[in-house]
């Protein structure tokens, strides 16, 4: 069967899906504009508004481009043109309508309440990142491909690596690999401060740089407006190099990283490094649909202190509070792995476990690879050496 086919098909899966959760809420109509959501559910993007009724097909309001083919499709200029056409086409207007919320602009979703002559609406950015967390067969099929090509480039890092070279240099001919192997060279994410271009890549103290965004390790990047990651310095023998780059080789992407040291480096990194792998296997015995995501944080946190590594975990100027973290069309997708989360896996959520430490002046040490949740434990989907690859 062509991905055409196979996409047509999963297509009414999504719908089917989020019709169900809008009877459940009890919410007559969904209105996406956001192009991540309007991908979803329609496997391409426009800019306008995907309408879709509790029951029945939906109804594409389109600005451009001009060439939308979709059955109901319909060509306007503003939203407040919807309800009228859907008048038109002798659909009912709906009396409670989910609008992303959390996502667009106050005068957008004012003119989108006020075009239903509605006070309020329930958030479908919400109800969207649940829905998509649970992946379905052909979007796990898009998850594995990408992770063939993300492990396929990962080998190839140590053969653009020259000694001398500063941890911009460094990552430019890592992103040249990426684009060349077919990365779509955009690292899509969810909500404020979280710019971020193709990847991560840390070394030396500028690993213990914290950032204001919210990823797990920080770094000082090369610009006041763009404070994380890479700084231009020098890659120095005995420093861990860590690569955290974007695994987005399909619309649905994978996380991985792997670190790599200039000649030997400290014991302490090698042994928190291994830790890392250590915490990373024992969720692999544990994870299972039902497991919650506090307890994996839990057996993280359990062995950090056993092996007395808490100054370095996570970071050392500014830790951060997770582990882990779902995985799909944006790179942080619920669910996340807290002390606080009060969520559950659930069978075909995609998460990456990222347990990562610092060590001062050497450099971030750890890895992190995505899995697909089973009914009876993970299966992992990022299949690449894991100890320090020496340069």
């Amino acid at each position: 069967m062509s991905y055409k086919e196979d996409l047509s098909k999963d297509l009414l899966i999504r719908q089917q899906r989020l019709q169900s959760a809008m009877q459940s809420m009890n919410i007559e109509g969904c209105i996406l504009t956001t192009a991540v959501n309007v991908f979803y559910m329609t496997g391409m993007v426009y800019n306008g508004y995907y309408y879709l009724p509790i029951e029945g097909q939906p109804v594409h309001f389109v600005k451009r481009p001009e060439d939308v083919s979709f059955d109901n499709t319909i060509y306007i200029r503003k939203p407040e043109q919807i309800t009228d056409e859907l008048k038109n086409l002798g659909r009912s207007i709906p009396q409670s309508v989910l609008i992303e919320t959390d996502v667009i602009s106050f005068g957008e979703c004012s003119r989108l309440l006020n075009t239903f002559g509605l006070k309020e609406a329930a958030n479908a950015s919400a109800l969207m990142r649940k829905v998509r967390s649970v992946k379905t067969e052909f979007e796990l099929e898009q998850v594995r491909l990408c992770a063939r090509k993300h492990e396929a480039v990962y080998k190839m890092i140590p053969s653009v690596y020259k000694d001398g070279m500063t941890d911009i240099e460094f990552q430019i001919e890592i992103e040249r690999l990426m684009r060349l192997h077919g990365s779509l060279g955009l690292f899509r994410s969810y909500g404020e401060n979280m710019d971020i271009y193709m990847g991560s890549l840390l070394t030396g103290e500028n690993a213990e740089a914290p950032s204001p965004f919210d990823f797990a390790l920080g770094g000082a990047g090369t610009s006041p407006i763009l404070p994380l990651g890479a700084s231009g310095q020098k890659i120095k023998k005995g420093n861990t190099i860590m690569v955290d780059m974007a695994g987005n080789y399909t619309p649905w992407m994978t996380d991985m990283t792997r670190v790599f040291s200039v000649g030997k480096t400290l014991d302490l990194a090698y042994r928190a490094h291994q830790v890392s792998i250590e915490i990373s296997n024992k969720v692999m015995d544990i994870a299972k649909s039902g497991v919650s995501c506090a307890e994996l944080y839990n057996i993280a946190m359990e062995a950090v202190v056993k092996n007395n590594l808490e100054p370095y975990f996570m970071g050392t100027k500014q830790q951060a509070k997770f582990v882990g973290h779902g995985v799909g069309l944006e790179i942080n997708e619920p669910p996340v792995l807290t002390p606080r989360s009060k969520e559950l896996l659930e069978p075909n959520i995609v998460f990456a476990l990222e347990p990562k430490f610092v060590i001062p002046e050497v450099g971030a040490v750890g890895i992190e690879n995505t899995y697909l949740v089973t009914q009876d434990g993970l299966e992992k989907l990022t299949i690449l050496e894991e100890e320090i690859i020496e340069l």
